[in-house]
């Protein structure tokens, strides 16, 4: 049974990318929460080239046509100026702004030997850059009034690994380092800091032929999954001032919501005497590896200083 309702009324959330895919299926749900939706999407290719307004304008036509109140905006998120116009943008017509959404994206997938610098470049500007400059831009307003959420998107590519994803694995992977870091500095001033890993059909995926990143025989069964919506209400918690969690990676997978983390073994203590070799190494790697005998979950930097000091007293 669900507990009452999540309602954003008198709220303001920035969607970046949410012109269509996932970041759509977020707008729709949160307007239909009574959320003010920012809807911000460049409208260029999945690869990042050109721009327009009109798929930010179709998805603010169908949230007001629903009721809801909703306004579209084009501007890039991988330009500091672009972002800080998003947040202007929501503080002249609403006020405030209490949450923000970063799911804009874009797309590079070959061999590594394929793909250049300019490919990697493209992806580290819209992930990692677009998802700093706006959570930096709403940062102030959302101290002053006391706190805000931020939703950040990784993937399994950079949590897990796939081949032919070096570089939008290595963007995603320096956004799951983006949201460690921003859930411990808002943590005292009550900004709280997830991130999202989705599996669904997005513009992006829509490139991919079945195969291509390598054969998966459980995909096809998890088919009705890779509907955004069946990502939407996870988001739309994260995103909402009941959600306590902070510092933390959500999968959305198959009709599943896991908590994905970072973990430590106990490993090998070899003690402060003398520092370990080479050959030392070679000898305790199976320990050192083993997650068998259990394994801790660190909160922060200092806090596996915390684990190993306690740990050897």
């Amino acid at each position: 049974m669900s507990m009452d309702r999540i309602d954003f009324t008198g709220r303001t959330i920035l969607i970046t990318g949410a012109g269509g895919g996932l970041g759509r299926a977020y707008a729709r749900d949160i307007a239909a929460r009574g959320g003010a939706v920012i809807v911000n999407d460049l409208g260029g290719s999945v690869t990042g080239e050109g721009a327009s307004s009109t798929m930010a304008d179709a998805v603010v036509a169908e949230i007001v046509a629903a009721g809801g109140i909703a306004i579209a905006n084009g501007d890039d998120v991988s330009s500091p100026d672009g972002a800080q116009a998003m947040i202007d943008l929501a503080i002249a017509r609403f006020g405030r702004i209490d949450a923000v959404i970063a799911n804009a994206g874009n797309m590079r997938f070959a061999p590594v030997e394929d793909l250049t610098a300019a490919d990697l470049d493209a992806l580290l500007a819209v992930h990692v850059r677009g998802s700093f400059n706006v959570a930096r831009a709403a940062w102030p307003h959302m101290r002053a009034q006391g706190g805000g959420r931020l939703v950040l998107t990784t993937s399994g590519g950079g949590m897990l690994g796939m081949g032919q994803l070096s570089a939008y694995g290595a963007a995603k992977g320096g956004v799951m380092g983006l949201m460690h870091n921003l859930a411990e500095e808002g943590r005292p001033r009550g900004i709280l800091c997830n991130a999202v890993m989705p599996n669904a059909a997005s513009r992006m995926s829509a490139g991919m032929s079945q195969g291509t990143l390598g054969h998966n025989p459980w995909g096809r069964a998890l088919g009705p999954s890779f509907d955004p919506r069946f990502t939407a209400g996870l988001v739309a918690y994260l995103a909402h001032e009941r959600c306590t969690s902070t510092h933390s990676i959500y999968s959305a997978l198959g009709g599943r919501i896991a908590r994905v983390f970072v973990g430590a073994t106990k490993g090998w203590d070899h003690g402060l005497d003398a520092p370990p070799t080479a050959e030392d190494v070679a000898t305790h790697i199976d320990r050192i590896r083993d997650d068998g005998a259990g394994y801790a979950i660190p909160t922060d930097i200092f806090d596996e200083f915390r684990i190993v000091a306690e740990g050897r007293g």
